[in-house]
């Protein structure tokens, strides 16, 4: 669990607010009526005018045998949890639609997720968006340094348990830096141990996936998508963050 330095997590903001500029382009352009795959290039082009690589495209999963991801973008629909692929699927009013970005600049990674509303959306939808967002910002709230790493899925835990919602379970944060994939992995629900202690230079994300129905999930048949086992909507934000004496400091926004 290597700490960054000053030089390092400079460039993790330049890398953070390089995604931070693909949610912005994409939030004038997630509405009815556009395909995941046009979205997809979209991002892709972005990344590419920035100067930047993106980290999803043709990642291998776990396995020799897992197939390559197939896009820039993971796009997770309605009842998908994560890991949704940007295919020809036309977005239609009233959907909601998880998008996450990753890229590399410079040697260092961003990455975040954004749950769209596509158009008017219904109620019940609008509130699981605004308790998944709370998830996240309660996440970060509770990265402080000195404290420890279980403390964010604690927190997360507790408030979700009083929303009626359900945390995804097996899904995390993970460590971030040179490599998207690093120690620790960030846990979004309450565990027995504390865990290790928060260190300023510590560099993680934070993503609670939050189900309006049960927490437990399948796997599709392509490799890749999550969706919930009981069909109900899923949502989730992420931000990378950076522990520092002050608090957490989110790298992922403008």
């Amino acid at each position: 669990m290597g700490l960054k330095n000053r030089k390092a997590l400079e460039r993790m903001r330049v890398s953070g607010r390089m995604v931070a500029e693909c949610f912005a382009l994409l939030g004038e352009s997630v509405k009815p009526g556009v395909s995941l795959r046009v979205l997809d290039q979209l991002v892709e082009a972005q990344i590419v005018k920035q100067g930047a690589t993106p980290l999803y495209k043709g990642y291998q999963g776990s396995s020799a045998e897992h197939p390559p991801f197939p896009g820039v973008i993971c796009a997770s629909v309605n009842h998908e949890i994560c890991h949704g692929l940007p295919d020809d699927r036309i977005l239609k009013e009233g959907d909601i639609i998880g998008i996450d970005i990753g890229l590399r600049y410079k040697g260092y990674c961003g990455d975040a997720c954004v749950t769209f509303p596509v158009g008017k959306i219904s109620k019940n939808s609008e509130r699981l968006l605004e308790v998944s967002k709370e998830c996240l910002r309660i996440g970060i709230e509770a990265a402080q340094a000195g404290g420890y790493l279980n403390d964010i899925g604690r927190a997360i835990n507790d408030y979700a348990d009083t929303q009626n919602v359900s945390v995804v379970r097996e899904w995390g944060g993970h460590g971030i830096g040179r490599s998207l994939h690093e120690s620790p992995s960030v846990s979004h629900i309450r565990q027995a141990s504390p865990g290790p202690r928060l260190r300023p230079g510590m560099t993680f994300t934070i993503e609670p996936m939050i189900n309006d129905g049960a927490h437990e999930w399948v796997l599709l048949n392509d490799g890749w998508t999550v969706v919930t086992a009981d069909g109900s909507l899923s949502a989730q934000f992420e931000h990378t963050i950076a522990i520092t004496e002050n608090g957490p400091e989110i790298m992922t926004k403008l």
